[in-house]
């Protein structure tokens, strides 16, 4: 990854490797902001503005792909498998779907508005399947 970014013109600074180091580590999805704390936590004079230049960088080069999921941006490696979040709006809990298991709910939309959706990019809201049995509905507290 670091090759990477110097073959394509970018400076490898002591700061930016620690960054794509703790970003190249981390397991599924991570915000910008834990991503500055892990690494303040070795290198506490990083910038926080520095991890977000990279993070953006990182995307740019195809290494990361972000998610709009409740609560902001969600970043992963852009080599794991397509997949869509799920966020109840009751409690909050988060899971992800796989895209192969949409069946044809793709095909459907497009059939129906013309329009071909990335459902990896944004969470679909809606109620899990505990609050629902607890006959809570959208918007609605335990």
């Amino acid at each position: 990854m670091l090759e990477l970014l110097r073959q394509r013109g970018h400076r490898m600074t002591e700061q930016r490797r620690a960054i794509v180091l703790e970003i190249m580590s981390a397991r599924g999805h991570i915000t910008p902001a834990e991503v500055a704390a892990r690494v303040q936590q070795k290198e506490p004079g990083v910038n926080t503005s520095t991890v977000y230049r990279t993070v953006e960088l990182l995307e740019e080069v195809g290494v990361l792909t972000h998610a709009h999921v409740h609560g902001g941006s969600r970043y992963h490696h852009a080599g794991e498998h397509d997949h869509v979040h799920l966020v109840c709006s009751n409690c909050g809990t988060a899971r992800s779907l796989p895209v192969e298991n949409l069946g044809g709910v793709r095909e459907d939309f497009v059939s129906a508005t013309g329009f071909d959706p990335d459902f990896t990019h944004y969470a679909v809201l809606g109620v899990c399947e505990e609050c629902g049995s607890q006959g809570l509905k959208d918007g609605s507290k335990p």
